[in-house]
């Protein structure tokens, strides 16, 4: 590991990159849930539900939320703030977690919106949004390990 490739925090313990980018990803779907449950920010807010294709809240008028769907983010982001402790659990959460978002990317593309099968729910932009999010995960811990991991074969 190099000097510009860490940081140290106020306790003096040194974060490689893996472990950033898991705690900046966590972060942002922390913010992501919080959002979600922000009047305004989340427009239709009142026709919000618990889960189901029937929530007509949307995030940032774009991309549709339920109570459920917000829970969720809320979730996976302090589960990667709890994984950034180490670079195994940072690699982890971000590749696996990665996994799970184009699961659901794919689970989006089958199942019909107004069905109830959708009952995170998702939208056509959320659909595209898990793409990117899935891909960039799995990029991140793969490329952000890949020094660790050669370093060790030597």
């Amino acid at each position: 590991m190099t000097a510009s490739s860490n940081y140290a925090s106020a306790r003096g313990h040194v974060y490689t990159n893996v472990q950033k980018a898991a705690m900046a990803v966590g972060v942002v779907f922390l913010l992501v849930g919080i959002l979600g449950f922000i009047p305004g920010v989340t427009t239709n807010y009142n026709l919000m539900s618990f889960a189901g294709h029937e929530s007509e809240a949307m995030l940032f008028g774009v991309f549709q939320v339920s109570i459920l769907h917000n829970i969720v983010h809320l979730l996976f982001g302090v589960a990667g703030l709890a994984m950034a402790r180490s670079v195994s659990g940072s690699r982890n959460y971000l590749i696996w977690g990665g996994v799970v978002y184009l699961v659901l990317w794919l689970y989006g593309l089958i199942i019909g919106h107004e069905t109830a099968a959708n009952f995170v729910p998702v939208n056509t932009a959320d659909n595209w949004l898990h793409f990117v999010l899935g891909a960039g995960m799995v990029a991140l811990g793969l490329a952000l390990t890949r020094e660790h991991r050669e370093a060790g074969r030597t």
